[in-house]
This record gives structure tokens, C-alpha cells and sequence, in this order.
């Protein structure tokens, strides 16, 4: 069996620089259309800040922010942001994900995201030797008033590639 390296698409390529990657997906309809917008990708890769503004079209029956919404804000970061660092060496995907919804979410609210080098560290030497790595990464959905709305865990899947 064959072991290749990480390939994305020919568009998301494009989005080569921080910067390029928070415009692109701000325009994309998933978030563009659910009020989901990325405010910051740090310069190396390393943390990234999204907001979900609380509106009508954002809210569900109960007048509170769609579940489903506090996900899809969180869902690619993990993903992408050990993708970028560990670099096209290394096959990284999703692997698993939980939300724990915690209080009503009724203002918007943010998630921040920091991806610290010791981890990548540890991932590096997990699978220096082609074996699989699963590691859970978590997040928390924080309210306008430091309330955690949801806390969201991530399981990455990451293998040396060849």
C-alpha cells in the first residue's frame, strides 16, 4: 500500500498566506451565509479567532444561536492550522468531533485557537516512524461576556507521510 503526502485542492492551494486563506473563507457560503466570520489567522499558522454574530438569521426557535452554527464555526481549524505547521510531509485529517453544549448561546461569540509548538513537537516525534498519531484538540465557544456557550473536541489523525 502506497503512503503519499498531503494533497489539497487546486483552490484551496491558492490560499497560500494567512491572510489570503481568513479572506477566502470568509467569502465561502458555509460561513459567508451563517454569520460565521474569521477574524484573525496569525502570521505562522499558529492561532486563529472566528466570531458568530448572534442575529435572526442566526438564531434558532428558542432565540438562540444554532447549534449546528457554534460547530461549523470551530470545524476546520485544528485541521488546518497542524496541516500548515507540520507541513506536506505529513497526512493530516479529521478523525472524530464532540460539542458539549453549555449555556444558551445568546450573544455572539468567538473561539480562539492556539496551536502550541511543544504539541506539534509532540506529533513530529509520535510519528517520526510512519505510525499513526490520534490526538484530541479542544476548543471553547465563548460569549460577549466570557460565558462558555459549547466546548468543542477535535480528534486529529496525523501520519508521517513518505
Amino acid at each position: 500500500m502506497s503512503r503519499s503526502t498531503q494533497r489539497v485542492g487546486r483552490w484551496k492551494a491558492l490560499a497560500s498566506s494567512p491572510e489570503a486563506l481568513r479572506h477566502g473563507m470568509n467569502a465561502w457560503p458555509p460561513f459567508l451565509f451563517s454569520g460565521i466570520r474569521i477574524q484573525e489567522v496569525g502570521a505562522d499558522w499558529r492561532s486563529v479567532r472566528v466570531r458568530l454574530r448572534r442575529s435572526r438569521l442566526t438564531s434558532n426557535y428558542v432565540g438562540t444561536l444554532f447549534g449546528g452554527s457554534l460547530f461549523a464555526m470551530t470545524d476546520p481549524f485544528w485541521m488546518l492550522m497542524v496541516l500548515r505547521n507540520l507541513g506536506p510531509e505529513y497526512v493530516v485529517w479529521d478523525k472524530a468531533a464532540q460539542i458539549e453544549f453549555v449555556s444558551p448561546g445568546r450573544s455572539s461569540v468567538t473561539a480562539t485557537f492556539v496551536l502550541e509548538e511543544s504539541v506539534l513537537a509532540e506529533l513530529r516525534e509520535a510519528a517520526a516512524d510512519g505510525a499513526k498519531v490520534l490526538r484530541w484538540f479542544e476548543t471553547d465557544v465563548v460569549a460577549d461576556d466570557g460565558t462558555v456557550v459549547a466546548r468543542v473536541r477535535k480528534q486529529l489523525y496525523v501520519r508521517r507521510g513518505r
